[in-house]
């Protein structure tokens, strides 16, 4: 035996340098990407490439569906107005032509919630002209 402290090679520059585990980023992303999968059910919420398919469809979901509550909104403000406009006698095509032509300015989200709440208040802005 050479005279090396406990058995370590005298070969090449590296001798000392401590362990390095490989793959912590990759790792950190597959945690990142489960931890976003958390809540499907079966094995998209614990194994990556499931969690990682299920999460492309419901990315893209998600953004077609903040669009499609935008469009749910409104109509259910029609529905509203419309209701609270042929209680008063006048349909709603007809009522938004009314306040078009009196250039009142509430928008539809207003007009529901005035309609919904303060009948007598939605009556007088029907009433003017």
């Amino acid at each position: 035996m050479t005279g090396t402290p406990r058995g370590r090679s005298t070969r090449g520059p590296l001798r000392d340098m401590t362990r390095v585990k490989r793959g912590t980023i990759a790792n950190a992303r597959r945690k990142r990407l489960l931890k976003h999968a958390k809540g499907f059910t079966w094995t998209r919420k614990s194994k990556y490439r499931q969690a990682k398919e299920g999460l492309l469809h419901a990315w893209s979901f998600q953004f077609a569906d903040r669009k499609k509550k935008k469009r749910n909104f409104r109509r259910l403000w029609q529905i509203k107005i419309n209701a609270a406009a042929r209680l008063n006698g006048v349909s709603y095509s007809k009522l938004i032509a009314q306040l078009k032509t009196a250039k009142i300015d509430l928008d539809r989200k207003v007009l529901a919630d005035i309609a919904e709440h303060n009948p007598e208040v939605f009556k007088q802005i029907i009433s003017t002209k």
